[in-house]
């Protein structure tokens, strides 16, 4: 806890002797009762089904624990959820651990912290931690390939964390045909760009990808997504006007979508209705009234979480099956950030859904 502590002191700018313990303290009470209801090395049950398989990323200042609820949901339903930890500098804290050698912290990294020659500018930064997440995306695929196809024993021997003495059971039941890449804010510009070489090569299968709240100020996102995908922004980060290299954010993500649904056939851009950025995040689960009150989200929080486990599978249903379900399922209702295409398209969206989506981006529009 005073790794992750640290972390947001350096990101405050306040990290100093004096002011880690208070942070530290501060965490321990909002969430230092807090227990995950899973358990590491359970055995598998025995069958020969294999199951999907999702790799997720996190946000900056965020780290792999911070999205259990809404990842706990997906492997709930027989999903295999590689949550990955980046190194890149992004993360308040996290831990190297080496067999034989000393562990060793990473902690935020901001311009000021590197040596560069030339010198370290945002740009430079976001190019290379984007490098470093991509390839980190890519090397999970790996070493999960490696488990599915019977080298679980020996990742089990190399692993520094002494974790996952039942992997070896993993062999041969991970779904490969149905591997998908999710991410969160920085994240989902990290996903975005390990799509780029999707379903093109053996190292990278993956059949569809995931961007929730894609980054405004984690480098240009990358439109060569040769996959389906589904864009899902927060009320707040749609309604919030923000200059994303040159032209609105919201504008560049919608052109991104439609560019890859003319070419693939399948691309969908949502709005969740009350939401904020932390709403997919166990924050709100934690503290409901505070991060309301921070962020400006109005949506029940168990709810809004709820809608984002549901259009996440509807999607994950779709690569599979490419059936439409649920709001996927619907035609464009807001071109526009919170302007109706027209009263027609008003009444005719389900109330169900009009509650808590709008559509900006559809395969049911080609326009």
């Amino acid at each position: 806890m005073g790794l992750t502590a640290e972390g947001y002191a350096r990101a405050a700018g306040v990290n100093n002797f004096l002011i880690r313990p208070i942070f530290t303290f501060a965490l321990w009470l909002f969430v230092g009762s807090i227990k995950i209801p899973a358990q590491v090395d359970v055995p598998l049950l025995e069958d020969t089904s294999k199951f999907p398989v999702m790799v997720f990323s996190h946000g900056a200042v965020s780290s792999r624990t911070d999205y259990t609820h809404y990842l706990g949901e997906l492997a709930s339903r027989g999903h295999v959820i590689a949550a990955l930890e980046h190194r890149d500098g992004s993360c308040p804290g996290t831990m190297v651990q080496i067999k034989g050698e000393k562990d060793r912290p990473v902690f935020l990294l901001k311009q000021k912290d590197l040596v560069s020659d030339p010198p370290m500018n945002d740009t430079i930064l976001k190019k290379e931690q984007l490098a470093v997440r991509t390839e980190e995306i890519m090397q999970a695929i790996r070493v999960l390939q490696d488990i599915n196809s019977g080298k679980g024993s020996e990742i089990f021997t190399s692993s520094s964390r002494r974790e996952g003495k039942t992997l070896d059971a993993w062999s041969n039941r991970l779904d490969f045909n149905h591997l998908t890449i999710n991410g969160h804010s920085y994240g989902a510009t990290g996903a975005l760009q390990a799509l780029k070489t999707a379903n093109t090569t053996s190292t990278n299968p993956a059949i569809g990808g995931i961007a929730l709240d894609p980054g405004k100020s984690s480098g240009q996102l990358n439109t060569e997504i040769p996959v389906p995908l589904l864009v899902v922004h927060s009320n707040s980060w749609s309604k919030t006007h923000s200059i994303f290299f040159g032209r609105p954010h919201f504008d560049t993500v919608a052109d991104l979508v439609r560019g890859v649904r003319d070419k693939v056939g399948a691309a969908w851009f949502l709005t969740s209705v009350g939401t904020a950025h932390p709403s997919v995040t166990d924050a709100p689960l934690l503290q409901p009234l505070l991060l309301n009150f921070a962020t400006g989200a109005t949506a029940d929080v168990r709810k809004a979480l709820g809608e984002y486990v549901k259009v996440t599978l509807d999607f994950l249903g779709y690569t599979k099956t490419s059936k439409k379900d649920g709001v996927l399922d619907e035609a464009v209702t807001h071109e526009e950030y919170g302007k109706w295409v027209s009263e027609e398209r008003e009444k005719s969206f389900p109330k169900e859904y009009a509650k808590y989506w709008e559509v900006h981006v559809s395969p049911l529009n080609q326009k």
